[in-house]
């Protein structure tokens, strides 16, 4: 009997590691760097598969460009049961890190909202083809990305919902939020000084004015990207809140 056990307890060992195996090759193929083509110009994103069937968010990277930053959110989400596709909006290559070329990158693409909402629909475009559910989708941004997630909402594009952790808010003069179809989710730091808090009230009249379904948060002493790990700007409490409330968000959301 004692060495029936053994082999049964060997037996069951051996299924657990391979399915252990198999798990860790599903994530390893699953998660790819992708080049991609807008408008004759190349681009790379990352993207997560947690599945053909699994809701899509679609990652808008901050000022820097898409980084290890948007990487390591993308593998977070998929622990959460999500595909993730992480946008380029600069250009394969482009990842400045001179505070000049940030503007002059970011300035560029705020002159051209046409353009902006293109490099966005481009990286949807391409997710689908790599067998994402695009029509279960949220788009999240940080900072510029933020700020990029609501030009999209703006746009009317159809999705679930809109997110901004640490973005712009300013609606540009000519736009309004008449068409945008899905929630719209803000988060924002009280104590940021490069999006006064005026702004957020602001962006809160619109949404009200136009009927968008909408929740926005304020985190007392948090500055301009308090999500980004290891910053100066990092706020563990006013993270691991916004994180807590995007996640509940997304199981309502799909």
């Amino acid at each position: 009997m004692t060495r029936f056990k053994h082999q049964k307890n060997k037996f069951i060992i051996g299924v657990c590691f391979s399915l252990f195996c198999t798990f860790l090759h599903f994530q390893v193929a699953n998660a790819k760097q992708v080049d991609y083509d807008v408008a004759g110009q190349s681009y790379e994103g990352y993207f997560l598969s947690a599945g053909k069937k699994s809701p899509l968010v679609l990652i808008l990277h901050d000022w820097d460009g898409l980084t290890e930053y948007e990487v390591k959110r993308a593998k977070i989400l998929q622990k959460e049961g999500y595909s993730v596709f992480a946008a380029d909006l600069f250009g394969k290559g482009v990842r400045p890190t001179e505070v000049k070329d940030k503007r002059q990158h970011t300035g560029q693409l705020y002159k051209d909202r046409k353009k902006m909402r293109a490099l966005i629909q481009g990286a949807l475009d391409h997710a689908g083809k790599l067998g994402a559910n695009t029509q279960q989708l949220v788009i999240v941004g940080y900072c510029f990305g933020g700020a990029a997630a609501l030009e999209f909402a703006r746009s009317g594009a159809k999705a679930a919902g809109f997110v901004s952790f640490h973005g712009g808010l300013k609606t540009p003069p000519g736009q309004n939020y008449s068409q945008t179809k899905g929630k719209v989710l803000v988060f924002h730091g009280s104590a940021d000084k490069v999006i006064p808090l005026n702004d957020f009230a602001q962006l809160g009249k619109e949404l009200e004015e136009q009927n968008v379904e909408h929740e926005m948060v304020t985190y007392s002493g948090a500055h301009h990207a308090f999500t980004v790990f290891g910053s100066k700007s990092y706020q563990k409490v006013a993270d691991t809140r916004s994180w807590k409330s995007f996640s509940e968000f997304l199981s309502e959301a799909f």
